[in-house]
């Protein structure tokens, strides 16, 4: 019988719950506002980890500064991660800011921009929407 995820997607699953913990523990990021561990792409063999995170704070500058701070962080939270994973090999740590969050976000506002516009221009939209409704 096959597995329903392969060992890999497990231990990048595994890797992205310590690298939260160390991240929200260990790592100084206060300044930068809340850091999310997005997802973990492994490579097949477990030696290389490409982590992607957000941010709730859309600053670009901000983000440039956490995102150095983390790769320049990765070898301590790598022998971190070593010290809580039995892994006979920790992978190297690559840090990537995750756009689809504020993208998403962008996208809904100029969605919600559209109808609200598209409704002022034709109000005889809203009354059909509201006997649809009822």
């Amino acid at each position: 019988m096959a597995r329903e995820f392969s060992r890999s997607r497990r231990v990048a699953q595994q890797i992205q719950k310590e690298l939260a913990t160390i991240v929200m523990r260990e790592i100084k990021a206060g300044e930068f506002g809340m850091i999310t561990i997005n997802e973990v792409d492994l490579s097949r063999d477990l030696s290389y980890a490409k982590v992607y995170f957000t941010q709730l704070n859309d600053d670009s500058e901000l983000i440039k500064k956490a995102l150095t701070l983390l790769n320049e962080s990765s070898p301590y939270i790598r022998s971190l991660m070593g010290s809580k994973m039995r892994l006979r090999i920790v992978p190297e740590l690559k840090f990537y800011y995750d756009k689809s969050l504020s993208e998403g976000i962008r996208m809904t506002n100029l969605v919600n921009q559209a109808v609200r516009i598209d409704k002022q221009n034709n109000p005889e939209l809203d009354a059909d929407d509201a006997s649809d409704e009822s």
